[in-house]
This record gives C-alpha cells, sequence and structure tokens, in this order.
C-alpha cells in the first residue's frame, strides 16, 4: 500500500471530518498532542469533537490552492458554514508521524470581484 503525502492526510482528514462528519477521522488523521493556534478552540482531540455538532448542517470545505513542504501543508480554501458570510482561510498544518500535530489559521470573509477595489476574485479556483 502507498504511502500517503502529507497533502493527502490532511485532504482525507478534513474531508473525513467536516464533510462526512466522521469523528472518528480524529484518531486517525490528528496526533494525541495535537496543538491548536485558533484563539476561539482549545488544544487535543477534545477541541474537534466540540465542533461537530455546531457546525451548521451545509458546511463545506473548498480547498483551492495546496502547498506541500516537508512537514508543513498550507491550505488556501473557500469555506461556506463557519459563520454567516462565506470566508476565505488559509489553514496551516504541521504534521509529525503522519498526522496533524499543530494547526494555524487566518480567516477572511469573503469579498466578491464585484466589489473588490481590483475586480479580482479571493480564489483561484
Amino acid at each position: 500500500m502507498k504511502k500517503m503525502t502529507n497533502k493527502e492526510i490532511v485532504l482525507k482528514a478534513m474531508n473525513e471530518l467536516f464533510h462526512e462528519k466522521d469523528g472518528t477521522a480524529i484518531e486517525r488523521y490528528w496526533h494525541e498532542a495535537y496543538q491548536q493556534h485558533n484563539p476561539s478552540m482549545i488544544n487535543g482531540h477534545e477541541g474537534l469533537r466540540n465542533l461537530l455538532p455546531v457546525l451548521d448542517a451545509n458546511f463545506s470545505w473548498k480547498p483551492g490552492i495546496i502547498v506541500e513542504e516537508n512537514d508543513i501543508v498550507i491550505t488556501h480554501s473557500l469555506v461556506h458554514g463557519w459563520g454567516p458570510a462565506p470566508v476565505i482561510v488559509v489553514d496551516i498544518f504541521r504534521l509529525e508521524d503522519g498526522k496533524i500535530a499543530e494547526h494555524w489559521d487566518v480567516v477572511q470573509e469573503e469579498v466578491p470581484a464585484s466589489k473588490s477595489a481590483n475586480g479580482n476574485a479571493m480564489t483561484s479556483f
């Protein structure tokens, strides 16, 4: 069986947890000493488990640009259902032993191209 790349691990983990709402994905893809840098979430598996029941039923995470460099994976994504309006999120994941060990994010409300000063969309996809 082919070993998954860090990018493949992140994509599979995020899909199973957030789209399939599979709480068992936490043990499979997140390190037991998982560190969270989003100030609204706690460290560890408990913080992820706490998210599932409060996620919007139509939550979606659509990654566009994905960069993998050694143990770091960075995704630039369009997210619906995190709040009242769509948001653009840059997630930074650090993997250790094939599991997500650390996470940072930057979240910005999406501005349509028609309302931006430059006329450009905030996503590349």
